[in-house]
């Protein structure tokens, strides 16, 4: 067991290595033990977050009687959770095939969740350095920071390479059209087919989506990079990027399955369809290559869906019924008010003491 002291407890044991089952049974047959403190001053929360065992902190936060005691206090060195939160354990952040800004994303959503439980105060307390939560998660994180930046700025360029790509290719795909023009007119001989149609439309979104994935990631490399612009305005212009990114690589296939199609019903030579169709193995490795970083995107930037659907219901919910709009409209009409004027004062009633 490295880098664990023999003296701690069970329970911090098993908040150590996310045991949960273990954590969750420990503190029903004894729930004292949530009050214990190690040497350092540090409660189960302090440890819980130390080792990033959220399922433990959110198990242990549940109860507030508990947890108002626990979120306010502070350990030896005056640190308190939000200061452990700042905390860089060696080891804590690896690299994982998510990049290094999500994993700052992580972080920051994280300061900010303990944030919402601790009182206001804590978040300008000073510890035995006369840091703040604030600053120290700066100083703690800054090579992160930098190496978030630098991640964004390379797959942003690399990215914006591939767009510019896709959309020059559909560029010079309108003047190309399959099955050429007719000599005379100009117009298009298989204009008349449904698939030209189709491959029409393909390139035009084609176009469209990579011109403006170009502008999304052109925004990312021009941006300040501040820290808090890691928590959610980044990540977000990633995925628009991305998004806007695949649905032009799409699109592209589309009209290339459009354009073999074509050839086939015009009888073209097969060598032109075997070009075509080598056209989307490039297509096909973009998107293996890039379709876990896509998936980690949407996973960071799932909290637009939960604002979506929270607040679609209440859209909802605030529409008046019919019949309760006509009610309230009848009552108040200027007759009823009138009449209500009148009305007799009701009289007290007294009760016998």
């Amino acid at each position: 067991m490295t880098g664990i002291k023999t003296d701690e407890t069970p329970l911090f044991l098993a908040t150590t290595w996310s045991i949960t089952e273990l954590v969750e049974e420990i503190l029903k047959i004894y729930p004292q033990a949530v009050e214990h403190v190690n040497k350092k001053g540090r409660n189960i929360l302090h440890v819980a977050i130390q080792y990033r065992q959220m399922k433990i902190f959110d198990m242990v936060t549940r109860n507030d009687m508990r947890a108002r005691r626990l979120l306010r206090a502070t350990d030896a060195q005056g640190n308190s959770l939000l200061h452990t939160v700042s905390k860089n354990r060696k080891g804590l952040i690896m690299e994982t095939s998510q990049g290094p800004a999500l994993d700052l994303q992580d972080q920051l959503l994280l300061f900010e969740k303990v944030k919402k439980l601790v009182k206001s105060d804590f978040f300008r307390l000073f510890n035995h350095k006369n840091q703040t939560a604030q600053e120290l998660f700066a100083d703690n994180y800054s090579k992160l920071h930098e190496d978030s930046k630098k991640w964004l700025e390379e797959t942003s360029k690399n990215c914006t390479i591939v767009a510019v790509l896709i959309a020059t290719v559909a560029f010079a795909a309108a003047y190309t059209v399959p099955g050429g023009n007719q000599q005379s007119s100009g117009i298009p001989v298989l204009l008349s087919n449904p698939f030209f149609v189709v491959f029409t439309l393909a390139d035009v979104i084609s176009l469209t989506f990579a011109l403006t994935s170009v502008v999304s990631f052109l925004s990312i490399i021009t941006s300040p990079f501040r820290l808090q612009d890691f928590k959610y305005s980044l990540p977000q212009k990633l995925m628009l990027a991305f998004t806007f990114l695949i649905l032009s690589v799409t699109m592209m296939m589309v009209a290339f399955a459009a354009t073999i199609i074509l050839m086939i019903h015009d009888k073209e030579s097969w060598s032109k369809i075997a070009l075509y169709s080598v056209a989307f193995l490039p297509v096909l490795v973009f998107a293996l290559s890039y379709s876990n970083l896509y998936a980690h995107l949407v996973k960071a930037c799932s909290h637009l869906l939960q604002i979506i659907q929270e607040i679609c219901p209440r859209c909802k919910g605030n529409r008046p019924h019919r019949n309760e709009s006509r009610c309230m409209s009848s009552s108040n009409h200027p007759d009823e008010s009138h009449r209500s004027s009148f009305r007799r004062p009701s009289t007290p009633q007294i009760t016998e003491v």
